[in-house]
């Protein structure tokens, strides 16, 4: 026997997609069995990156100035979706999550107040009495708070208003209106600044949690609270468990917790972990 000798080649098997085509009876030639192994090669890619994007990671970027100068706008960075597997969010963590943009009416229940008043379905809810429509859970909250006998009026995006009565005894949430909803839901990015359990509140321009002021490099700057629409915070406010507390590093110019209230545990999504666009900002992020 001859070392020498090269042992033959191992023959390489057929794609799963040929195996099943010869399963079934069919016999592609050559050509054919090629573009079926690109076809099978194109579908596990494609399953992989679909199952990545899901569970591991995504990219996304801020198209405001919310987070300067953390985030600049149009900075493009990718989203761990692991990290809070294994751990709870903590104060000073940069979040993503995903929030409500824009709440619309998706049907009106016959016979209900919503149908005597006409309101259409398809449009862009706006406010119910004064309150503005930031989600359907944060015009539930607000809602369950008024006394019966409260006059309702509904306004819409296109500067419509509808009088839809008065609230009666046993009615708790818009959907006892009339009103089904849905959502326009977007990715948001902040800094989570208190948990659920917690007491927040800004005051001159730091934040307290629990009455101790937040210090260090994540906290360094000023947050506002003299905005009238501003219903969170400003005052002493205790964070509900499975909720979150949120700002942007760019308090000045950003939509948060202030405004509407609490992350849900439930829409959280992960930590931007790596900056990739613009080439001079490229690095890791945290």
């Amino acid at each position: 026997m001859s070392w020498s000798s090269k042992r033959p080649k191992k023959e390489r098997k057929p794609a799963v997609i040929v195996r099943w085509a010869w399963k079934m009876g069919w016999q592609p030639g050559r050509a054919m069995r090629e573009v079926l192994e690109w076809i099978e090669v194109l579908v596990v890619a494609g399953a992989l990156a679909a199952l990545i994007m899901t569970f591991v990671t995504v990219r996304m970027h801020v198209p405001t100035g919310s987070m300067i100068p953390t985030i600049d706008p149009k900075d493009s960075f990718f989203v761990d979706r692991i990290t809070y597997y294994f751990r709870d969010p903590k104060p000073g963590d940069i979040v993503v999550f995903r929030h409500t943009e824009e709440v619309y009416v998706k049907k009106v229940t016959e016979g209900s107040p919503a149908a005597t008043a006409k309101v259409p379905t398809g449009v862009r809810l706006l406010y119910l009495n004064t309150e503005p429509a930031y989600s359907t859970a944060f015009l539930n909250d607000r809602f369950a708070t008024w006394a019966s006998g409260t006059p309702l009026q509904l306004t819409t995006a296109d500067g419509r208003r509808y009088d839809l009565g008065t609230k009666a005894a046993n009615a708790k949430t818009v959907a006892d209106l009339g009103i089904q909803t849905s959502e326009r839901r977007m990715r948001y990015v902040k800094r989570l600044i208190a948990v659920g359990g917690q007491t927040v509140q800004i005051r001159d321009g730091a934040i307290y949690v629990d009455g101790a002021k937040l210090t260090g490099e994540r906290f360094d700057r000023f947050y506002y609270s003299n905005d009238a629409r501003f219903r969170f915070g400003v005052e002493p406010t205790k964070v509900p468990e499975g909720f979150y507390f949120a700002l942007g590093d760019n308090s000045r110019d950003s939509f948060d917790s202030r405004y509407w209230g609490f992350v849900d545990d439930r829409d959280m999504i992960g930590v931007p972990y790596l900056r990739v666009w613009p080439l001079t900002r490229f690095g890791t992020m945290h």
